[in-house]
């Protein structure tokens, strides 16, 4: 395979700092080939203290469908995880012993035209925190990496739709994507405003017929539009609140973010079934407690979390501006990276991530018994909703997606935007 053209992100940070985070979070799902490698390195359950006999566990899906995936502690650690939060297999028989999905996290591949763009996940505590070597002079570790996993035909995929049935060539895609990175990157105007810039120019764009242009002309009506909106909008708008129909769809999105369902918190008992519709019912309803999603969103008065929560911290305001650029630059937000929607339907969901953090913030908040968000609490909210974004089975469906595009068509994303930022 000749070699890869990687694009990485421009700001942003990221080495291991061992939390252990995603070896609790995550399935490991291994191949055949790396089950045989791990069965050949000697492990015994009772050597390393675990609790299960076999460490490698093979299951079948209703279909038949055969799956191997690292055996896990009740709380969810992969049994190779010890007492200090490190691999056993990392430290015994260095990075290249473990298996691929371990040492992809949190990075994320996807095409972009001729070369292949490099995103990361805001799960990782460390990816929020942006701590470590800058990703940009990371270049020779990622490629490597990335050619273990990218398909060889990767360059040859299409760009994603502009627009639904509307497609482009890729220069012409991502002089759109070039130019919401370009509306959030401006260092003069708060992330709110920033994102509403975005969602503006973006709703002319899904009403243009780019039958008769193309090319240039797409510049040129990037310019024109991108420059009005930025002249027209420049401080967070006086709107009025989501409707009551916008608040019930947005909640139920937000719950479903907010579950930060793992493999070892999922309960798929009758009984845990019932607890998700009954925690359904009280997200449609808005009144009442809200449901308790772990110990960090326990049950609090729906009502509080409607009231203002103080002004966003400065460092939160760096790190969603951050998360959005890396989303975007990553093309992490539309395509095969994001359920293959269109870019504008992939922003109009990426743009819901404002405030979804922000009210999940407030959650976090009331929790713990305090009135004011501070940052713990909006990197804490993002790591759980980053969590699900692009990769919830739920996410992806018909009605989460119906939700964004009703919320979309009544102008409530906006009002959402507004109504969290206040």
């Amino acid at each position: 395979m000749s070699r890869i053209a990687i694009e990485l992100p421009t700001l942003q940070n990221w080495t291991c700092h061992n939390c252990g985070g995603c070896c609790k979070q995550h399935a490991i799902f291994i191949t055949d080939e790396e089950r045989e490698r791990i069965e050949s390195q000697g492990w015994d359950s009772d050597q390393i203290g675990a609790s299960q006999k076999d460490l490698v566990i093979e299951e079948r899906s209703l279909t038949g469908k055969r799956t191997l995936r690292l055996a896990q502690e009740a709380d969810g650690s992969c049994v190779f995880l010890d007492e200090k939060g490190l691999c056993r297999i990392h430290g015994k028989f260095g990075e290249p012993a473990k298996p691929l999905a371990c040492r992809i996290y949190p990075y994320a591949f996807h095409p972009k035209g001729d070369t292949v763009a490099v995103s990361l996940r805001f799960s990782c505590p460390s990816v929020t925190e942006n701590r470590g070597t800058p990703v940009r002079r990371q270049k020779k570790e990622i490629r490597e990496i990335a050619e273990l996993v990218v398909p060889e035909k990767a360059t040859k995929f299409p760009a994603p739709a502009v627009i639904k049935r509307t497609k482009l060539h890729w220069d012409e895609t991502l002089s759109i994507v070039n130019a919401i990175d370009q509306t959030l990157a401006n260092d003069g105007a708060s992330v709110g405003v920033k994102v509403l810039r975005a969602l503006s120019w973006l709703d002319l764009i899904a009403q243009t017929n780019f039958q008769n242009i193309r090319g240039e002309r797409i510049d040129e009506l990037l310019e024109i539009l991108t420059t009005a909106i930025e002249e027209e909008l420049q401080e967070l708008p006086e709107l009025e609140n989501p409707s009551s129909l916008a608040m019930k769809q947005f909640r139920l999105l937000a719950g479903q973010y907010a579950r930060k369902d793992t493999f070892a918190s999922a309960d798929r008992s009758f009984k845990g079934r019932w607890k998700q519709l009954r925690a359904a019912f009280r997200l449609t309803s808005g009144s009442g407690l809200t449901p308790a999603f772990g110990n960090e969103l326990g049950e609090v008065p729906f009502s509080t979390l409607e009231k203002s929560f103080g002004p966003l911290p400065e460092e939160s305001e760096e790190l969603l501006t951050r998360y959005f650029r890396v989303k975007v630059q990553g093309l992490h937000f539309c395509g095969p990276a994001f359920y293959n929607m269109s870019v504008v339907e992939g922003f109009q969901s990426l743009a819901i991530v404002l405030p979804t953090t922000l009210w999940i913030a407030r959650w976090r908040a009331s929790t713990n018994g305090r009135d004011q968000i501070c940052h713990e609490d909006v990197r804490e909210a993002l790591q759980i909703v980053d969590h699900q974004h692009g990769y919830s089975e739920a996410l992806g469906t018909w009605g989460a997606r119906k939700r964004v595009s009703t919320l979309a068509q009544m102008g409530q994303i906006p009002k959402l935007i507004a109504w969290a930022l206040k």
